[in-house]
Parts: structure tokens; C-alpha cells; sequence
């Protein structure tokens, strides 16, 4: 029978239990055996004795020696070490058996005296009792409790008959040494000799098969003998075989275990969190965890981490809050794992209040603490945090680890910090640091973000590690800055030196073949992908998609989105975004239409590229649509998607919904965005509203690019508001930016816009590079300011010059014909359009013409040209030959074109009013009332004449008759003496032009207050004599006002430029530069 020992100090308590035959005679006193402890418990010296430690020896004593001699033999003892002892047992004739030998070996255990042990080990084999099991699995586990493997292992291989626990003590002695291939012999031996495991068995091969990381196989050999032994729902067996499939990625084996697990302990849902987490189903592990607490599991610490972790990576922020919020209510709060998930979580997600919160709390800060904030912060571009916090970190003792300063590097890289960077990788040296992939991968990007490309070959040339990344970096770095020749000697060097290349590699070479436009480089590439097999890998693909996208070959791209067997969301969304940015907008929401009934999940690129396409061709609903999905994606606060909702929303004229768009980005608003709401503004006649944007934008510290200047100055245009335009000039010049051609036709326009035409040809004369938007901004202005002969010049320049006109061209050119009555020539131009250029003339381009035969007064000519056109007339043909029969009165001409206006634009009241002026002019009064009345019926109102100048810094309106303006007294006084000191020169009224602005029964009484001549005598009264005369108005300048004007610069001597609704008109000295044809 098997006695379990007791400790010493308990030995007496349990004295009179006997295990020999009792020979206590009656004379043996409580007294006695109460000495006997004494003696015991005072010599503390003999109770560190491997014998003496023993219950064996004091049971042995007490049982085997009567009372007049037991205190005799006991001092006796102690005089004596425990195998005297034994020798004293065997001459007083008792005879040491196997419990007297556990016992011994138990007090060896204790004490770890290998020598006692040995001895004993001999004895054992003299008494004969070396076959007893248990003896041989005490020396066992003493063996292996002394690391002595190869005593123990023979020890294992003398024995008669291995039993199930000197087998585990093996296996669990080899387990402790890492010696796992041993592990495996053994269990082998064990199975081949019919010992059946047990859980604890299994427990521990499982545990060498986890720390070996040995091949798969052999993991499922162990799982099919746990199988055949009945262990595999046992959580001690089924725990660790869940940990080992998913770290293997046979995630649904894994569950498939955990479903049959009779018993979940702690540990078996965190290995089945946990495992989800690390393999990419971080739902599935929320959803484990929701299934833990139904089963009233009370969840460890290490189970928030890994839940928290799966929260993190997959941006689930609010459950990360609800799951913060079950860490208090458990009590869990200051768990060092707990908080340091906490802090990776609101890290992740930029909320660096509550991250610094639980950071501060923390009792206990590792270093993993350290890194989760440092990462976050450098991830979020609080670069300047993370170095501070770096520096706390030193303070705390604590040393940086590869993951900090890789986050650090990459702080630096963001803040260009060069010199910082140097002296953490000086530190990387002197810690060892610097042969990890991940510091010299950080390094190096430091470098190449710092532009010191040089420094970056330096450090790339002197790395000794086979990094693949290393070269990728180059030649993106290389890629980026346009460096060919270098990234192709990477790109070859790097096959010299017998490194393959990977999915990273060949988009880098790709990407530059892409932006330099080598496409045949880019093909020979694509040849060398198909030979290395990276044809099919979703990121080579789509880089090759773009490549052949970009540059017009949408055939090839969609025969390889074609031959993809797995159209994942990459390459669908490259080829989209090939669609869209090739101008091919329908093919783009086809595309993304597929995309859906495949069941494809689109990305950002993917919803801001189709929503391009929608703003590209102008399809509002389309788009409402798409953006409603953006909001169900969770995609509503995506820059790039944002900018795209404003640039659609901008094209369709809907600028209320693009500000609305616009704000909702509000803190992450980049120069695109802006730029998409300016731009927008601008081009939807909200010109005033576009410079409210762009100011905004420079209070906000975005640095405006040229886009934003050439929207802004398009802006001043529009109003024209040279102040404002000659202040970006200033700025743009300052820049740089002045010298792009793109930036001076914008300049072109402006001047040309404002009035200022000299200003507009020194622009163009000092362009570096023209292209034919140059010409047509300064042919159009030319045109427009009277110019003809310049105009015309200008475009023969420009067909020697072998630059292509295009239909904006001769916009300019025939309406320059038009405004200097070149009628013949305008006729020949239309007719090269085709002939010479391959043109189809637009109905502008009929317009023109149109109009230059009704301003040289062949109206007729004129009504033939347009039922010879090609193609049908609209209002706009209609409404010319009517401008042309009002100034030359032919009333039956005007009648046929304004019944054909009044077919096709019943509501524009220009029509009503130029025929109507037509018959005041023909005193036809009846027919001029029943069109006014006709306007009152139908409800059409009649644009009022306005016009407008700008003094110092504020836009002055006029109307007719206008009497609000605070300086109105001033302004008629002034006007009254002006018009007398013209009459002394030979200026007459006209009363017959005042109709396009005022009533019949008006003429009389106000005939010198239309609105331009106001904005006149404002302007000659405000403006300095050097600052030339700017009006501006939304009507054709009449006749009497054109010849009021002419005497005004003459009496004043004073540059008048004045803007109706079809051109400038420059005055000085009398004369004005449309030489009275306009």
C-alpha cells in the first residue's frame, strides 16, 4: 500500500497511524513520543537531510522500536546519516521495503541531493525491488528534476512494464527541454506498445507539435489517434488542437473541434477567439465572444484582448466602445493586456483622448504599451506626439524594440526629420536592431521620404539581408521620381543577384512604365510577368490594367480583367477607373452595374471612379444613387469618395448638395477638394461665391496648386474683377506658377475678360509654350475687343506654327469676320473647317455668320444661309437674324424669325422685346402694345438693363433711371453738365435706341439715365484720371449710349472700355474700336 508523504511538520500528528505491524508495548508514554518531536523539530539541521526529511525513517522508528530503546536509537541517528540509518533497520531485523525507498527518494526529491539519490538507486537494485513501478518512476521523475535525461531515459528503458505515468513524466521531461523530436519518438514507442495515452499524453505531444512548429501531417496524425482514444472532446486535448489548426489556417476544422468540445473551459474560447482574430475572421471571433457570454463564461483578460484585437482590425470602433465599457464591469480595466488592446484600438481609430486616457491610468506600462501609442500616433500624422512620447518611454527604462522604431522612422519620414532619423538608426546599430527587416525596410523609406536618395543607396547597398522589400522600395523610390534608367538597373540587378521578383516588384517597375508613358518597356515587362506566373495576381493585374487604361489601350486592359479567374475588387475597380479617366463614362457604370450583380463589393476607388463617370456625363440620378450605397458601405467619410459627390454634384449645377458634400469632409479636406468646389462654383456662374471658397482655403492653411489658381482666376474672369485676377497673378508669379502654360491661357482669358487686352498679348508673348487654347483665349479676345485684323493674324500664326485649330477656334475667327464685317472671308473660313481641317461646323459656327450678315444689314442674305444650312437652326441662329433686322429694321424678316423663336423659347423675353422695339421703330404701335401684352398674358418679365462698375474694392450696380445709389445727387449734377458740354460738340440724342431699356411712354423724360451711362459718370467721378474706365452690362449698349460715349472720352479725355453682351467697345478720343459695327 502507497503512503502519500506529508511535510515534517505535520510528521507526529499522524504518528500513531501505523503502517508496519504495531509493537508499541503499553509502557511507550505520549510523553515519549513528544521528546522524540522535540528532538526532531529542534535539529532543523537534520530536517535538510534527504534521509531525515523522510516520514519513512520517523514511521520506521515508531513502529519498528519499543519504548525503553526508541530515544536511544533516535539520538543514535543523529549521529548517523540515513543509509546508517537503513543499516540500523537491517540489524535491529527490519528490512527496508518499497514504501521505505519512496519515502527516500521523495526526501531526494526535496532536497535535490543527486548523489543520495544515486545510492538509493543502488540499494533499490541490491534489495532486488527495481521492478517495482513506482520506485522506477520516483527515480524517474527525480532524474528528470535534475535534468539528468539520459539516467532518466535509461531508467525508462530497464523497466519491466512502462506504465501510463512514467511514460508522461518522460514525454513531459522532453517537452521542458524543447526536445520535441524525442517527444515524438516516445509517444510512438508508447502507442507501438499498446500503452493507451491519456488527455495530459496528448496534452503535451500537442504542445510539441505547437513549439516545434513541426509539418501539419503530423498534427493530424496526433488528432486521429485522439480520435481513436476518445480524447478529442476533452478540453485539455481539444484546446490545443483548436490553437494548432488555426495557426495553420484550417479555420473551419478548428470550429468543427470547438463544436464537439463536451466542456468549454476559459481557455477554449480564447484559442477560438483568438485563432478567428489572427486568421482574418475577426467577425466570426465577435461573434464567439457573444456565444461566451451567452454561456455565462466569464470572460480573462487575454479574451477582451483578442476580441478587441478582431474590433480594431476590422474598424468596428463602436463595439471596441461596448466591449471597453464590459472590461469595467468585470473589473478588468487595469489588465495590462486589456489596456494595451484598448490602446491599439482607439490608436487605430485616431481617438488619441481616450487612448492618452487609459495610457495615463495604467499601472503598469510595457512595452507593448509603448509601441501601440507610438504606432497609432505615427499611423494618425501626430508624428510629433510620437517622438515625444519616445522620449517618456527612455525615461520610463524601458528599450525601444524593432516595432518602435519602425513607427519612429516613419514618424520622421512624415515630419522629414532627417537628423532625428540618423540618430535612431545610430541606435539601431548600437542595439542590434538593424539586421531586422522591418527597421531596415523603415529606414530606407525614411530616406526616400526625405528625398536623399543618395543616403537611401548608400544604406540599400550596405544591407547584407536577402530583403526583397529593400528592393521594392528603391525602385519605387526611383519610380517616383522618375528615375528610369536607375529602376531598370534595380530591376535587373536584383535577377542577377538571384532574387525574385514578387507582387510588390513588378507593379513598382509597371507604375513608372505608366507615368513616364514607356509603354513598349511596360509590354516587355507584361511579358516577363506572364513568364514568371504573376499574371493572375490580383495587384500585378490591376497595375496592368491601369497601365494599358491610362494610355488608351481599354481593349487589352479588359481582355486581362477578362482572363482573371477571380475578378476580385482590385482589378474590377482599375479597369473602372481606366473607364472613367479615358472619358469613357458609360462603359465605367456598366461596368460598376456588373460589379454588383456579380456580388462584387465595390471599394473607395470604386465609388469615387463611378461617380466621376456620373459627373462626366452629367447623370445626376445615376449618381444620387450611388452615393445612397457610398452611406450603406460605410464609405460617407472617404476623402476621395467625398470629392468626387462634389465635383458630380458641381457638373450637374446642383451646388447646394456639392456644399453639403463638401462639408461633410470637413476635417480631412485636401487641396481636391477645394479645388472641386471652386472650380464647380465657377463654371455654374457662382463666380463670386468661387472666391469665397478660395479665400476660406487659404485660412484654412491648404496651399493652393494650380488648379485652384486657374479656377480662382476663371472666377475673377467671369465677374470680371481684375483687381482680384491682378492679386493671383501676383501670387501665381511668386509661386511659379505664372510660367505654366496652362496658368497663362487662364491669365489670357482674364485680361481679355476684364478689358485689358494689351495685358492679355503680353501674357501670350511671354508664354514659353503655347498650345491652342493659348491661341483661342487671345484670338477670342481679340475678337471680342474689336480687334478683327489682329484676330485673323493671329490665327494664320498660328496654322504656320502647325498648331491644330479646333471648334473654339473658329468661334473666335468667324465672330472677329463678324464684328469687322468681313463677310466673304467668314464664309470661306466655315467652309475650310471641313475642307481643310475635318471640322463639322457646330451651330455656333452658323451663328457667326449669321450675325455677320445681319450686322453688314443682309438680313435676306442672311434668312437664305439658314434654310441652306446643314443642320436644324435653334433659338440661337433664330435670335441673331432678329438682333440683325432690330438695327436694320426690316420687319418682315424680324416677324418670320421671332415666330420661329417664339416656337422654340416661348418664355424668353428677348424675343417679345426686339420685336416689339421692331415695330416701335415702324411706329406700328398696335401690334408693338399687343406684344407687350402678350408678355403680361403669358407671364414673361423683361431683363432689366443693368450695369455695373468696381471702386475700390465694391462692385457698383445701375438700372435705368436709377436713383438708390448714396451718391445719386452727385451723379446727375455731373451728368447734367456732361451732357451739355457734348452738345456744345455735336452730340444728339438718339430716341429710337432707347427702347431696348425703357418704355415708349418713358423716352422723353429719361432719355439720358439708361444704366451704362450712370456707371459712367460714377466712375469719371470716383476713379483717378490714370485708371482706365471699366463698365460692365448685361445688355447690348444702344446706339445713343454708343454714340454718348464716344464724346464723353472725348470731353474727358478719358480710355473708356465698356462690355455689352457681345463685346468690348474701347473708347478714346471720340473714337471707338468697333468703328461703330457692333
Amino acid at each position: 500500500m502507497a503512503f502519500t508523504p506529508v511535510s515534517l511538520r505535520g510528521l507526529f500528528s499522524h504518528s500513531l497511524i501505523s503502517h508496519f505491524p504495531r509493537k508499541i508495548p503499553e509502557e511507550t508514554t505520549l510523553k515519549t513520543l513528544r521528546n522524540l518531536h522535540k528532538l526532531f523539530v529542534a535539529d532543523t539541521g537534520r530536517q535538510n537531510s534527504a534521509c531525515f526529511s523522510s516520514s519513512a525513517i520517523c514511521r520506521a522508528v515508531d513502529d519498528s522500536f519499543n519504548g525503553e530503546t526508541g530515544m536511544n536509537v533516535i539520538q543514535e541517528m543523529g549521529k548517523k546519516n540515513g543509509f546508517d540509518f537503513l543499516h540500523v533497520m537491517e540489524e535491529r531485523g527490519v528490512r527496508a521495503d518499497c514504501n521505505t525507498y519512496i519515502w527516500l527518494l521523495e526526501g531526494c526529491l526535496i532536497s535535490g541531493s543527486l548523489k543520495d539519490a544515486k545510492r538509493i538507486h543502488g540499494r533499490i537494485l541490491k534489495s532486488g525491488l527495481c521492478e517495482e513501478s513506482i520506485l522506477c518512476g520516483k527515480l524517474i521523475d527525480f532524474y528528470l528534476g535534475r535534468d539528468n535525461l539520459d539516467d532518466a531515459m535509461k531508467m525508462l528503458d530497464e523497466m519491466a512494464i512502462r506504465d501510463l505515468s512514467s511514460w508522461n513524466s518522460m514525454i513531459s521531461g522532453f517537452l521542458d527541454k524543447n526536445l520535441y523530436s524525442q517527444v515524438f519518438n516516445l509517444f510512438s514507442d508508447m502507442i507501438a506498445e499498446n500503452t493507451s495515452p491519456s488527455n495530459v499524453t496528448f496534452a503535451s505531444v500537442l504542445k510539441a507539435c505547437s513549439r516545434g512548429n513541426v509539418a501539419f501531417r503530423c498534427v493530424e496524425q496526433v488528432h486521429s489517434k485522439a480520435i481513436h482514444y476518445g480524447f478529442v472532446t476533452d478540453p485539455l486535448v481539444g484546446n490545443p488542437l483548436i490553437d494548432l489548426y488555426f495557426k495553420n489556417g484550417f479555420i473551419k476544422s478548428a470550429r468543427s473541434i470547438f463544436d464537439e468540445l463536451h466542456l468549454r473551459n476559459s481557455v477554449s474560447w480564447v484559442a477560438m477567439i483568438s485563432g478567428c482574430s489572427k486568421n482574418g475572421h475577426e467577425e466570426e471571433a465577435i461573434q464567439v465572444f457573444c456565444q461566451m457570454l451567452e454561456s455565462r463564461t466569464v470572460p480573462t483578460p487575454y479574451v477582451f484582448s483578442s476580441v478587441l484585437s478582431a474590433s480594431t482590425k476590422i474598424g468596428s470602433f463602436e463595439l471596441g466602445e461596448q466591449l471597453h465599457a464590459l472590461v469595467f464591469k468585470w473589473g478588468l480595466s487595469s489588465e495590462t493586456y486589456v489596456c494595451n488592446a484598448l490602446l491599439s484600438l482607439y490608436s487605430r481609430c485616431g481617438n488619441f483622448l481616450s487612448a492618452e486616457s487609459i495610457f495615463t491610468e495604467m499601472n503598469t506600462r510595457d512595452e507593448i504599451t509603448f509601441n501601440s501609442l507610438i504606432s497609432g500616433l505615427s499611423q494618425h500624422g501626430h508624428s510629433k506626439k510620437a517622438l515625444q512620447l519616445f522620449e517618456k518611454m527612455q525615461l520610463s527604462g524601458m528599450k525601444p524594440d524593432c516595432v518602435t522604431i519602425a513607427s519612429l522612422l516613419s514618424a520622421c519620414a512624415s515630419l522629414k526629420e532627417t537628423h532625428k532619423g540618423q540618430q535612431l538608426h545610430s541606435y539601431s546599430i548600437k542595439a542590434g536592431l538593424l539586421s531586422d527587416i522591418i527597421v531596415e525596410g523603415s529606414l530606407l523609406d525614411l530616406y526616400v521620404n526625405c528625398f536623399d536618395l543618395q543616403t537611401a543607396r548608400e544604406f540599400f547597398n550596405s544591407t547584407t539581408t536577402v530583403n526583397i522589400v529593400l528592393w521594392n522600395v528603391m525602385l519605387m523610390a526611383y519610380g517616383q521620381t522618375g528615375n528610369l534608367s536607375e529602376s531598370l538597373e534595380i530591376f535587373s540587378q536584383m535577377q542577377i543577384e538571384g532574387l525574385r521578383p514578387n507582387q510588390y516588384t513588378y507593379p513598382s517597375i509597371l507604375r513608372t512604365c505608366t507615368s513616364l508613358g514607356v509603354m513598349d518597356l511596360g509590354e516587355q515587362i507584361h511579358t516577363h510577368v506572364i513568364k514568371t506566373g504573376f499574371e493572375l495576381n490580383v495587384y500585378v493585374c490591376s497595375v496592368l490594367i491601369d497601365m494599358y487604361a491610362k494610355h488608351g489601350k481599354l481593349d487589352i486592359a479588359r481582355e486581362i480583367l477578362e482572363r482573371h479567374p477571380e475578378k476580385d475588387v482590385v482589378s474590377w475597380t482599375a479597369m473602372l477607373a481606366g473607364y472613367a479617366q479615358d472619358g469613357q463614362c458609360v462603359e465605367a457604370i456598366k461596368l460598376f452595374e456588373e460589379m454588383q450583380i456579380q456580388g462584387i463589393r465595390s471599394d473607395n476607388i470604386g465609388f469615387s471612379s463611378a461617380l466621376s463617370a456620373c459627373a462626366g456625363i452629367q447623370a445626376l440620378n445615376q449618381g444620387k444613387q450611388i452615393h445612397a450605397q457610398t452611406y450603406i458601405f460605410g464609405y460617407s467619410m472617404d476623402l476621395s469618395i467625398g470629392n468626387s459627390l462634389v465635383n458630380l454634384y458641381a457638373r450637374c449645377g446642383k451646388m447646394q448638395d456639392a456644399y453639403l458634400a463638401f462639408r461633410i469632409i470637413d476635417n480631412v479636406k485636401d487641396e481636391i477638394s477645394w479645388n472641386g468646389l471652386i472650380s464647380g462654383f465657377s463654371q455654374s456662374g457662382h463666380s463670386e461665391e468661387a472666391l469665397q471658397v478660395f479665400n476660406q482655403m487659404n485660412m484654412s492653411g491648404v496651399k493652393p496648386n494650380l488648379f485652384t489658381f486657374c479656377s480662382a482666376v476663371s472666377a475673377s474672369a467671369n465677374i470680371a474683377n481684375i483687381k482680384q485676377g491682378t492679386q493671383l497673378h501676383g501670387r501665381m508669379i511668386k509661386t511659379g506658377l505664372d510660367l505654366d502654360t496652362e496658368a497663362a491661357n487662364a491669365l489670357i482669358t482674364l485680361y481679355a475678360k476684364c478689358g485689358s487686352i494689351d495685358n492679355a498679348w503680353r501674357e501670350f508673348c511671354e508664354m514659353p509654350e503655347r498650345n491652342e487654347v493659348s491661341y483661342n483665349a487671345m484670338i477670342t479676345g481679340y475678337s471680342q475687343h474689336g480687334f478683327g485684323k489682329e484676330s485673323l493674324d493671329l490665327f494664320e500664326e498660328m496654322k504656320q506654327r502647325n498648331v491644330k485649330p479646333n471648334n473654339v477656334t473658329f468661334v473666335g475667327v468667324l465672330s472677329a469676320c463678324s464684328h469687322v464685317g468681313l463677310v466673304n472671308r467668314g464664309i470661306s473660313y466655315l467652309k475650310s473647317m471641313s475642307e481643310e481641317h475635318g471640322i463639322v461646323p457646330r451651330l455656333e459656327h452658323y451663328a457667326c455668320v449669321v450675325d455677320s450678315f445681319g450686322r453688314a444689314g443682309m438680313v435676306e442674305r442672311a434668312r437664305e444661309f439658314i434654310e441652306e444650312m446643314p443642320i436644324e437652326p435653334d433659338a440661337m441662329i433664330w435670335r441673331t437674324l432678329l438682333s440683325g433686322c432690330t438695327v436694320h429694321k426690316n420687319l418682315d424678316i424680324g416677324e418670320f424669325a421671332a415666330n420661329q423663336l417664339l416656337q422654340l423659347e416661348p418664355e424668353d423675353s428677348a424675343t417679345y422685346v426686339l420685336l416689339s422695339n421692331i415695330y416701335a421703330v415702324a411706329k406700328k404701335w398696335d401690334l408693338r402694345d399687343h406684344m407687350r401684352q402678350m408678355m403680361k398674358e403669358r407671364g414673361v418679365k423683361k431683363e432689366p438693363g443693368r450695369s455695373w462698375i468696381e471702386v475700390e474694392n465694391s462692385v457698383h450696380p445701375f438700372f435705368v433711371g436709377d436713383r438708390l445709389h448714396p451718391s445719386a445727387d452727385h451723379i446727375y449734377d455731373y451728368l447734367k453738365d456732361l451732357n451739355m458740354r457734348i452738345s456744345e460738340i455735336g452730340y444728339v440724342q438718339d430716341r429710337y435706341s432707347l427702347l431696348h431699356d425703357i418704355e415708349q411712354e418713358q423716352k422723353d423724360t429719361t432719355v439720358y439715365i439708361h444704366s451704362e451711362k450712370l456707371a459712367v459718370v460714377f466712375g469719371l467721378i470716383s476713379l483717378s484720371p490714370l485708371t482706365p474706365l471699366r463698365v460692365f452690362k448685361n445688355l447690348r449698349v444702344c446706339k445713343d449710349c454708343h454714340n454718348w460715349m464716344k464724346f464723353v472720352s472725348k470731353v474727358s479725355n478719358r480710355t473708356l472700355i465698356v462690355r455689352d453682351l457681345n463685346r468690348f467697345h474701347h473708347f478714346k478720343d471720340g473714337v471707338c474700336s468697333c468703328k461703330d459695327f457692333w
